[in-house]
């Protein structure tokens, strides 16, 4: 005990004196352009229609297993290119399948490029090095901690001189191979995104794509791979020094502690079979339609004031698109903190007839009791305007068997999904809330299909037994929380699901050291 007390004293005393090492120059890369011949072309260009030259492909990957076979399955089909770019990759079981599946596609030739968010780096360095060590696998770092070694929480302690630049984060999720088929989204590679966590599990949204917007997601890649936020593994840490053959094996020790895979259902929620037997089969369930792909520049986290950081940005975008809704939206967020400019507009698109409705976490359910506390500042004033608001329920969303088993864990909200009347998706990484605004970099996909949004809809049964309906009591005007059962009968609660004295506490204890735009 003496000796780690110690050790975080001399850590305290040296805070301000960890540094990134100098940047140095990057070999630059490019999306491989040449992938016609691959097998994955040729599935993503079959069953397309004749018109569809300015169209692309899309699949809705709502449950978790599911959209974790389709990663490996993509990697596993892959000739020439996988383009990785996540803000959480972790090391447990299911992770290591994947990152297996990366090492294995180096090894047969594909050329593998990694990016990470630099946050979460902590406990996966050796790991990391160790896959870097392989000829056709290259591992880049976006904005590092400014302390490279020990524990998360020592990390942030020796970097916290910096705290402007490390409290912003590349928040994009995608997965390219051989520049043919992506899949984008909110899910990270970690276990609790894929229905595999021990305590908590996340409801999510991907989406597999094809055609044109693959090409547009592959160049928003690029320019992350070739900016000046990211380090090669290799300066911010020695690679092994040993010889190849002993790395290599070492390696794949590390990986064997992988799960051998991750069982899906026959059939999705969707009625659509798993990706990889389809892949297998040499077709590709999609559904055509206009798009546009939307990422923020990564020299985002550079920039100063919160007017600067927004303009431009992929929040920008998407509120510019909220705001055309003639008549419903539908705003789908684990974390929703409108503030007061997005209040207003609510509130004015209201008043001219667009119906709402918000689906966000439960007190119970979210990860961040801070954004909850923020988001519910406006809940009252948003149901005063008429916004039909739903909170996923921890337990409730757990016991609807349409989404996945969920065992004994509790669920949690993370799909970040808008649909604006009937025929246009808004989807990918980003919250609506300040931090995905001007913190955060976030990527976005528009997708103009009646037929995603109406398949997306059908899943909105699912928000009625696994959310409380959050209303106005009639005669107190105070807010209450409905909870619906299968039996068709309703429970209504006058206290806020998942508030104790400790959440309290602790909340308003924090509550003036994080403003409102940082969460």
């Amino acid at each position: 005990m003496l000796v780690r007390l110690f050790s975080w004293a001399a850590a305290l005393l040296v805070a301000g004196c960890a540094m990134l090492p100098p940047a140095e120059p990057l070999a630059a890369s490019q999306s491989l352009t040449d992938v016609g011949h691959t097998r994955l072309a040729g599935i993503a260009r079959a069953g397309a229609p004749d018109a569809a030259a300015p169209l692309s492909g899309f699949r809705l990957l709502p449950e978790g297993p599911t959209a974790f076979n389709a990663r490996i399955a993509l990697a596993r089909n892959a000739e020439l290119s996988i383009d990785a770019q996540y803000y959480v990759v972790d090391a447990d079981p299911v992770s290591l399948l994947f990152l297996g599946e990366l090492v294995a596609a180096a090894r047969r030739g594909v050329r593998v490029r990694l990016l990470v968010d630099g946050f979460h780096l902590a406990g996966k360095d050796e790991l990391f090095a160790m896959m870097a060590r392989e000829p056709r696998l290259e591992l880049r770092v976006f904005n590092p901690l400014s302390a490279g070694h020990g524990p998360l929480g020592l990390r942030l302690l020796l970097s916290l001189h910096e705290f402007d630049r490390i409290n912003r984060r590349m928040h994009n999720k995608l997965l390219v191979a051989d520049n043919s088929l992506a899949i984008a989204g909110g899910r990270n590679i970690s276990a609790d995104y894929f229905m595999h966590g021990d305590m908590a599990n996340y409801v999510d949204m991907d989406v597999l794509a094809s055609g044109p917007i693959v090409r547009e997601l592959s160049a928003t890649f690029d320019d992350y791979w070739n900016s000046r936020q990211v380090w090669p593994i290799g300066q911010l840490r020695q690679l092994p020094r040993e010889e190849p053959a002993a790395t290599a094996k070492r390696l794949d020790d590390a990986l064997s502690r992988s799960v051998k895979s991750v069982e899906e259902r026959d059939v999705d929620a969707l009625g659509n079979v798993p990706v990889g037997r389809e892949l297998a089969a040499g077709r590709l369930s999609q559904v055509w339609a206009a798009s546009r792909a939307y990422a923020d520049l990564p020299e985002k986290i550079t920039l100063e004031g919160d007017d600067a950081a927004f303009e431009g940005s992929v929040t920008q975008a998407t509120i510019a698109i909220l705001s055309s809704a003639r008549s419903d939206l539908t705003l789908i967020s684990p974390y929703f903190v409108p503030g007061n400019k997005g209040l207003a507009l609510i509130q004015e698109s209201a008043a001219r007839g667009v119906h709402f409705l918000v689906l966000t976490n439960s007190l119970e359910a979210t990860d961040s009791t801070l954004v909850h506390r923020a988001y519910a500042r406006y809940r009252e004033a948003m149901l005063r305007a008429g916004v039909e608001i739903y909170e996923l329920g921890a337990r409730l969303a757990a016991r609807d068997g349409r989404i996945g088993d969920f065992g004994s864990s509790f669920a949690r909200l993370h799909a970040k999904v808008s649909v604006i009347d009937h025929d246009r998706l808004v989807m990918g990484s980003m919250n609506l809330d300040g931090r995905s605004a001007r913190l955060n970099t976030e990527l976005g996909l528009l997708i103009e299909s009646h037929e995603l949004a109406a398949q997306f809809e059908s899943l909105a049964p699912i928000r009625a037994m696994s959310a409380y309906a959050v209303r106005l009591n009639e005669q107190s005007g105070s807010i209450e929380w409905v909870e619906h059962s299968r039996d068709g009968s309703a429970k209504v609660l006058p206290e806020e699901p998942g508030t104790n004295w400790g959440l309290r506490l602790k909340d308003w204890l924090l509550r003036p050291f994080v403003p409102e735009a940082a969460l």
